[in-house]
């Protein structure tokens, strides 16, 4: 069965409604007509009024003559009105098509560049021109979600790109090192160990990898997590010797997974720590409101090179303290996203960063009590 068309349906849609209204026009019509006629002759004919007649009554053969006028009046109408309503019929059959067509053009743009459209060629746009109607906010949708798609695909090209590079350097630094301490047996115990170290160095690069994974695919059933506990809960498992931590939470829960909140903290905290001066100050502040601020005492981090902190494996050269996968904040940035937490970074004043993340919807413990 041949598929029927939008712009079929739309002429049949024209075509009907035309016949339709015109139908009912001329039948109200010529029925009121009909019967106006008919009122007219019945006051010239014998047993009528005849008021007003401009002229002498009539005889019988005109009267005759004008009983039958009525009827042949009509009938001539009819013919005519059919006829006209048929012609007008096909006009408005070849208008409908027409008007469809040009309504539907743009339709066929958007639906040629979305099917011309793969990973290689995603810089097109439809790039709709014309009245800012339903059709042009439609190619406009279109185009913006093929910019953000864009920007994606770019994105993951990137990362994919960068884990290769920081994945192959262990990798080869291992295969170096079993190759020169197997020749050589008197480093075997150096050899080991630095064995250990890249291992665990690759170990903790997946384990990221799989924490981003699974923070940029959502949350699947959140629930009530006391934010306040885990915060403290974390402070106490990343102490440093040569970096104080000052904590000042207030009762919060939030709505989320545990597990990646946990995660977050573990950064925010583990960077502020790792990315320091010595002998300075970590201060990590919880407000009722749900808003997180880790603000550290490290080196200066220019305000133009910001949002280079939120994307994966991209370390700054102020950085002095450890040697992370640079996905630190790219984990908490996907975390925070997933429970719709905002995420925000400014310098702070004499050194350091400053970090805030608000949630949205928390809840005090007395609250929920």
């Amino acid at each position: 069965m041949r598929r029927r068309t939008m712009r079929f349906r739309l002429t049949a849609l024209y075509t009907a409604i035309f016949l339709v209204t015109s139908t009912i026009l001329v039948v109200v019509v010529n029925l009121v007509f009909s019967n106006r006629l008919h009122d007219r002759v019945a006051q010239i004919v014998p047993g009528g009024p005849m008021v007003n007649l401009p002229f002498p009554p009539p005889g019988p053969q005109f009267e005759g003559v004008l009983t039958r006028l009525p009827d042949e009046v009509l009938q001539t109408q009819w013919t005519v009105t059919v006829i006209t309503v048929a012609v007008l019929a096909v006009l408005s059959i070849i208008a409908g098509w027409w008007m469809a067509g040009r309504m539907l053009r743009p339709l066929r743009r958007i639906t040629t560049t979305a099917q011309r459209l793969s990973l290689s060629n995603l810089n097109e746009r439809i790039a709709l021109t014309g009245p800012n109607d339903e059709l042009k906010d439609l190619a406009d949708t279109i185009d913006a979600m093929l910019e953000r798609l864009e920007r994606s695909v770019d994105s993951q090209r990137r990362f994919i790109a960068n884990a290769a590079h920081e994945l192959r350097t262990p990798l080869a630094t291992q295969r170096a090192a079993i190759q020169i301490g197997l020749e050589n047996t008197d480093n075997l115990p150096e050899v080991r160990a630095k064995l250990l170290t890249h291992n665990r160095r690759t170990e903790k690069m997946i384990d990221s990898l799989l924490v981003l994974a699974e923070a940029e695919h959502g949350l699947d059933d959140p629930r009530p997590v006391d934010l306040t506990a885990l915060l403290r809960q974390t402070v106490a498992e990343s102490t440093s010797d040569d970096v104080e931590v000052v904590v000042d939470a207030e009762p919060v829960v939030v709505p989320g997974d545990p597990v990646l909140l946990h995660r977050l903290l573990v950064n925010l905290v583990g960077n502020a720590i790792r990315y320091n001066r010595s002998g300075g100050t970590v201060h990590i502040g919880l407000s009722s409101a749900g808003v997180l601020t880790v603000r550290n005492t490290g080196p200066h981090v220019p305000a133009e090179r910001l949002p280079e902190l939120f994307q994966p494996f991209r370390r700054l050269h102020t950085r002095t303290r450890g040697d992370g996968a640079g996905l630190g904040l790219s984990i908490v940035t996907s975390i925070a996203h997933a429970h719709k937490a905002r995420i925000m970074a400014r310098p702070n004043p004499g050194g350091g960063l400053e970090l805030t993340v608000a949630f949205d919807n928390p809840t005090t413990l007395l609250a929920r009590r």
